[in-house]
């Protein structure tokens, strides 16, 4: 449940983390459109407060996207070996009004990773089973007053000139729209828009903790989903209007790229165009900079990235996975197929280290100015140099002990020599990447692969699968792959 008790208790949590990792600076917080949001908030300042943290909060009391937080952090930190930052967002992302959420970015800025997650989570449940004793708090009217005012908007897009080619983009005269789904980004696109002087209409401005002007999603409900053609109907509507438009997600980590010859793009096309422009001459990178994709993302990635001479990077699900490589400056873009990316500033340092759906939205723009073709015409092209792949994701029954086995099998489990009539190539339970566990199964051929992973809150397994061979194909390939699942399940 997503309720005061939790909240106090998480964060009281997160406080203890921070003094056990010595993390003694400014924490930036900042909260998204939904309705609870706003409680929470006020209940995490009061435990803040009351440990004497360093709270920075938006300067206007306005909402605050993802990457606006990972951007302070790392602006902060840049050189600094002490009074390290980090942050705190409150945003159950593009999930439906009644939902709640909570996350923490340590001090590299991106999101937490599972042993910092499992050591707040317990520390969070034990003091909960305490009833909240020792958790420590001040009234609001106290953690407002501590609290110090940041800039978020203003801080987050001055910068943002070095991480988009924002004078291509206006030298062009392109006619932009953007839709914030009533999410964090609200207050950030007209202040985009008049700073870099752009013709960028704002389509929805409003703000309504029920959502109401939303499209339902697929299931009848709402969910601001900038990757789904249901919640993203009213902007592919006004297609026409526009040479690129845009929308975010609640707390704009994911963007949806409309265009008017395609409408709203799959997000692995728009992800692989986005490869063949940084990595094809839009940016100045070094020869080692990396490109990394999830491992259910298109193989068009891979081809894209093969024909550019570039390493590929291919991690287990999760933008975590990422974090590392674009602190360091080794990895230039990460991509995930649901529409998350962030990547390297224009001079190779660090821009965010969670995902960004402001800059993927404005990389769309910078593409479409630079090349004269927008994103949608750019991934035609592509399909005509190395084949149209066809994607699909579906659910398949488990019970939770299947689950459990899916989670853990080793290649030599699974028996499989032909995938949809070509020789299988590989056989992967870790990341070609960084070797790390997939938590599931992916299946190669030179034509097609499937990824099989048990879902983290329902009784299925998904399967992610692709083909360069067309619609039956792809069918055969998911078929196949429930088959080989199932004797690796009963195996």
């Amino acid at each position: 449940a997503f309720n005061e008790a939790h909240i106090a208790a998480t964060t009281e949590a997160i406080c203890r983390y921070r003094q056990g990792q010595v993390t003694n600076g400014p924490l930036f917080i900042g909260r998204d459109t939904h309705a609870l949001s706003g409680p929470a908030l006020e209940t995490a300042l009061g435990v803040l407060a009351a440990h004497g943290v360093d709270v920075r909060v938006d300067a206007a009391d306005g909402y605050t996207p993802t990457p606006a937080v990972s951007h302070a952090i790392l602006v902060h930190n840049r050189g600094r070996r002490d009074r390290l930052a980090d942050g705190i967002v409150v945003t159950p992302s593009h999930n439906p009004p009644e939902d709640g959420g909570f996350k923490y970015n340590p001090s590299n800025g991106g999101p937490a990773d599972t042993d910092v997650t499992g050591w707040i989570q317990d520390e969070a449940n034990r003091l909960l089973e305490a009833d909240l004793d020792g958790v420590r708090r001040v009234t609001i009217e106290e953690a407002r007053a501590a609290a110090k005012p940041y800039d978020f908007v203003g801080t987050y897009v001055d910068d943002l000139v070095n991480v988009i080619d924002m004078d291509a983009i206006r030298a062009s005269g392109l006619r932009l729209g953007v839709d914030p789904l009533g999410g964090a980004s609200v207050d950030y696109w007209p202040a985009i828009g008049e700073r870099y002087r752009l013709d960028l209409t704002v389509t929805n401005a409003a703000v309504d903790p029920r959502f109401a002007f939303m499209t339902c999603d697929w299931d009848g409900r709402i969910r601001m989903d900038p990757s789904s053609p249901h919640a993203m109907a009213r902007l592919v509507g006004l297609r026409d209007r526009f040479d690129v438009a845009f929308a975010n997600d609640t707390d704009a980590d994911r963007h949806g790229i409309v265009t008017p010859g395609v409408g709203l793009l799959n997000p692995n096309h728009f992800l692989s165009v986005a490869v063949g422009h940084l990595f094809g001459g839009g940016r100045d990178w070094g020869p080692d900079v990396a490109v990394g994709k999830t491992l259910v993302s298109s193989a068009m990635i891979d081809r894209v990235t093969a024909d550019l001479g570039r390493r590929l990077l291919e991690v287990p699900v999760g933008f975590k996975w990422f974090v590392e490589g674009l602190v360091d400056g080794t990895l230039g873009f990460g991509g995930e197929e649901s529409a998350g990316a962030s990547f390297l500033r224009r001079d190779g340092t660090v821009w965010t280290t969670d995902k960004d759906g402001i800059i993927a939205c404005l990389l769309a723009a910078e593409i479409t100015a630079r090349s004269g073709r927008d994103p949608g015409v750019a991934y035609g092209e592509l399909t005509e140099r190395f084949g149209a792949p066809v994607y699909r994701r579906i659910d398949a029954p488990a019970t939770p002990a299947q689950k459990a086995v899916l989670a853990r099998l080793s290649p030599d489990q699974v028996s499989a020599s032909h995938l949809a009539g070509d020789a299988v190539s590989a056989i992967l339970t870790t990341a070609p990447g960084n070797g790390a566990p997939i938590g599931g199964l992916k299946v190669l051929t030179d034509h097609g692969w499937f990824a099989a992973r048990p879902s983290g809150t329902e009784d299925v397994y998904k399967i992610y699968a692709e083909s360069f061979r067309g619609d039956d194909h792809l069918a055969r390939i998911i078929e196949e792959a429930q088959a080989v699942v199932g004797r690796a399940l009963e195996g």
